[in-house]
């Protein structure tokens, strides 16, 4: 397991990640300008924090009870880190978990410690069965004091699910870095129109080749996400047609794709994971008009706003005619776009995300300890 050390020997605050980073080369890329810097390193800037993450390459200190315990939800090495950051704090310390995986088992050990840190825990997923069970028949919500989620149909699950007040959980703002993502006229020479995409969380491609293989277009996607896993779902063409290119793009070329496309286009398989908000994001950090699959939560909220157009999942026909529309309409498209430049650069940036989040764990090292989950004022995004 390792620890990064805040500037001093014992730190108020700590961040207790779900996988393992390697932030001196965030922080490093950052610095020449070749990729965005990580949000968990400028909220351990921020707060002066000490973040604790898992090394899955070392077994040393794994035991065989947290082999046991990773059946309910984790790893081993997160239940084992888990051990290792409750021994280190008390009372006077808040944990930000970062994901269930590592917040879970930090919680439940944290049941059967009387001076317990307090714990803020961000939930991706909690209608799954594991945090359910968990969270609602363990009763485990007793030992953490605020959640965090990302989109507010999350939000009511949780309020449901615990029967937390109506502020009882924290929807976080999307963010991106707008040091790195900002407008500037793109490099990729083009004969014709380019349609940009990216990711490979809940993506539908072949709706989106479906939709563009008879265009007059080109079409280039980075197949690549910092979140996929073996179990993604991604639908993807066996032969993409011959003006689809699917590649990889470092953060460079996608920042420059970004910029040279006509149009952003995020098609999703329908789901309630919120995936395809960080290119949405970084899309509109670059100016760009964007399309998106309507799937519950923000897509659907940025469309309804006017500031993106959204088209129902699994809709080939739907997303032609918007692409043909924004094409046909270059006024509406840049306006559209500078509209979404501008609520991007008022709510979703990576500074205001981390001062959303300190302030939370601000208000949650200040307040009095309790066994119920602390009552947290929503910010609607």
């Amino acid at each position: 397991m390792t620890s990064l050390p805040s500037q001093t020997t014992s730190s108020k605050f700590h961040v207790l990640t779900s996988t393992k980073f390697d932030f001196e080369h965030f922080v490093t890329r950052a610095a020449l300008g070749q990729g965005p810097r990580h949000t968990i390193w400028q909220l351990k800037e921020r707060l002066n924090a000490q973040v604790h993450q898992p090394d899955f390459e070392d077994d040393s200190l794994v035991n065989g009870f947290d082999k046991v315990l990773s059946k309910l939800i984790g790893r081993p090495h997160q239940w084992a880190l888990a051990r290792q950051v409750l021994a280190q704090t008390n009372s006077d310390d808040v944990v930000y978990c970062c994901g269930e995986d590592a917040g879970l088992p930090l919680a439940l050990l944290a049941l059967f410690k009387k001076n317990r840190p307090r714990l803020v825990v961000n939930v991706m997923c909690p209608e799954r069965w594991r945090p359910k069970l968990l969270l609602k028949w363990f009763q485990l919500h007793r030992s953490i004091d605020a959640f965090t989620v990302n989109t507010t149909l999350k939000v009511q699950t949780l309020r449901d699910m615990l029967n937390l007040g109506e502020d009882g959980v924290t929807c976080l703002a999307e963010q991106t870095d707008k040091q790195f993502f900002y407008p500037e006229p793109g490099t990729i020479e083009k004969h014709r129109p380019l349609i940009a995409s990216a990711g490979l969380e809940q993506r539908d491609y072949i709706t989106l080749a479906n939709a563009t293989h008879q265009l007059d277009l080109d079409v280039k996607v980075c197949a690549v996400s910092p979140n996929a896993t073996s179990k993604t779902r991604c639908r993807i063409p066996e032969q993409p047609p011959q003006n689809m290119e699917m590649r990889y793009f470092d953060w460079v070329d996608l920042r420059d794709l970004y910029r040279s496309a006509d149009i952003a286009v995020v098609s999703l398989i329908n789901n309630t994971y919120a995936a395809g908000l960080t290119v949405l994001m970084e899309a509109m950090a670059c100016r760009r008009p964007v399309i998106i699959t309507k799937t519950v939560g923000l897509a659907t909220e940025m469309a309804e706003k006017g500031l993106v157009w959204g088209v129902q999942p699994d809709s080939p026909e739907e997303l032609k005619a918007a692409i043909v529309h924004v094409l046909g309409h270059p006024e509406e498209a840049s306006a559209r776009a500078e509209a979404a430049y501008q609520h991007y650069l008022e709510n979703h940036t990576s500074e205001q995300h981390v001062e959303q989040v300190s302030r939370l764990l601000q208000r949650v090292a200040n307040s009095t300890t309790s066994d119920q989950p602390m009552v947290i004022r929503a910010r609607p995004v």
